[in-house]
């Protein structure tokens, strides 16, 4: 009985040992394809430099989505298509930012925050009143800020190691202000930009008015040098500020699409591995890091493991999701077609946090589910890859979570210069490397190859 236990575990041991190194040799697979016949860089300049920035509802946008089904079929997924998707069109237009602080009035660089209202072009001269904070404007009387320009001087913290964490707790700021700013009668609002840079490059992204709202204040971003003029000419004295702007949210929501394709699953193809980027972006810069990386990384996906041969057990889907930016239409119109269809997912994986170096998956799932993906942690751990500690998804497919119950993961890159150019005129192909756009979607192909062959259970 003892030799026959022994030798049941050294079969068992064995067996073990074959089936992780059969992973360890296909996760190299992979890895080699990718750094040495990739496609994603030279996807991703094309998608730069002949589409540019591609905000929801422009003809940019619609160009992006020929690309994408383009580039999708030259990849080799068996299948491509478009799903329809209505976005919202926010028209930006002229604007500027004058501030007096010496005297007399100069111009400063200066962004609208996206889906907010401008002043319809014409100027509007306010005093600027600085807080640092939402409590500290709450506490000014009523009669210090009505009339005024509220400058919300929030920094974004340098102390979180982690940069999210930082943009987690400043957001707000830039979503919010003007709500608050409305409710005491002020005219404007200028932020902080939600930025990292020790530069001058201001900061766009999405903000909202709430409904209750009967003024919709104007609201800009200012970069840090700028900030940093403006808190100390506050200090010293009076500072008025000059808004104009032409932005505006137009009344029709515009047909666009979601890029959609896939490899059929040899033995379970109605189970789907969903992997995505959002093919939207600000209308400045080129979108490179935000989010044409994780686009062509996606795309990548599908190209990298038809190359070498590989067949899923499940089908693989890589998604381009459009309107993130501003709306997320497009994630609620694949979440709402997968419930109608009954579509079994059996996890969805976005990669929306930049081209840079690949450093952990987060994982937000059932505790088992977790438990099951770490045992393999040792596969990821020679690509430099070893969070996988973290609740991440990503916001396209957060409706897949909420609505259909399906397992998110998130690409976690190195997030230190992320935040120096995310949402800026900065964002632009030249800012991102091949070796770590490739290293990127390497690991998202081997997350897809792991949970292909070994589940989520």
């Amino acid at each position: 009985m003892k030799r026959t236990t022994l030798s049941i575990a050294i079969c068992l041991a064995a067996m073990t040992g074959y089936g992780q190194t059969q992973d360890s040799i296909m996760f190299r697979r992979i890895s080699d394809e990718i750094l040495l016949h990739g496609t994603c860089y030279e996807n991703l300049r094309v998608l730069c430099k002949t589409v540019g920035h591609r905000l929801s509802g422009t003809p940019a946008a619609a160009k992006a989505v020929t690309w994408g089904e383009k580039a999708m079929k030259e990849a080799g997924a068996d299948k491509v298509w478009l799903q329809k998707v209505n976005v919202p069109y926010w028209y930006r237009g002229k604007e500027s930012l004058e501030l007096r602080l010496n005297g007399s009035y100069k111009k400063v660089p200066a962004l609208s925050l996206g889906n907010s209202e401008g002043t319809g072009g014409k100027p509007m001269e306010a005093q600027v009143v600085m807080v640092g904070s939402f409590d500290e404007y709450k506490a000014l009387p009523e009669k210090d800020v009505k009339g005024k320009i509220v400058f919300f001087n929030y920094r974004f913290r340098q102390d979180f190691v982690n940069s999210f964490d930082g943009y987690g707790d400043a957001v707000a700021y830039r979503w919010n202000s003007p709500n608050v700013a409305a409710k005491r009668g002020a005219a404007g609002v200028i932020i902080r930009s939600m930025s990292t840079g020790m530069d001058d490059h201001p900061h766009t992204g999405s903000m909202h008015y709430e409904d209750s709202l009967a003024v919709k204040l104007p609201e800009m971003a200012i970069g840090n040098e700028t900030a940093d003029a403006l808190e100390a000419a506050c200090k010293k004295g009076a500072v008025s500020a000059r808004m104009t702007s032409e932005c505006h949210m137009m009344k029709d929501m515009v047909p666009s699409f979601n890029v959609i394709g896939e490899i059929k699953g040899t033995e379970q193809p109605e189970r789907i591995i969903t992997v995505g980027g959002h093919l939207d972006s600000w209308d400045v810069g080129e979108g490179a890091h935000d989010d044409g990386a994780g686009c062509v990384q996606s795309i990548e996906v599908i190209r990298a493991l038809k190359a070498i041969g590989y067949r899923p057990r499940y089908t693989i889907r890589a998604v381009l999701f459009m309107n993130e930016e501003n709306g997320n239409k497009g994630g609620h119109a694949y979440a709402d077609s997968a419930v109608a269809r009954k579509e079994q997912h059996v996890v969805a994986f976005e990669s929306d946090a930049g081209g840079f170096s690949p450093r952990g998956i987060g994982l937000e799932m059932s505790e088992a589910k977790k438990n099951h993906i770490r045992q393999y942690k040792h596969l990821f751990l020679p690509y430099n890859v070893y969070d996988f500690d973290h609740e991440e998804g990503g916001v396209d497919i957060s409706p897949l979570y909420h609505k259909h119950k399906v397992p998110m993961a998130g690409l976690m890159p190195d997030s230190q210069r992320y935040f120096d150019v995310h949402h800026t005129p900065n964002d632009v192909f030249e800012q991102v490397n091949h070796r770590e756009l490739k290293l990127g979607a390497a690991v998202m192909a081997q997350f897809v190859y792991l949970v292909c062959e070994h589940g989520l259970e």
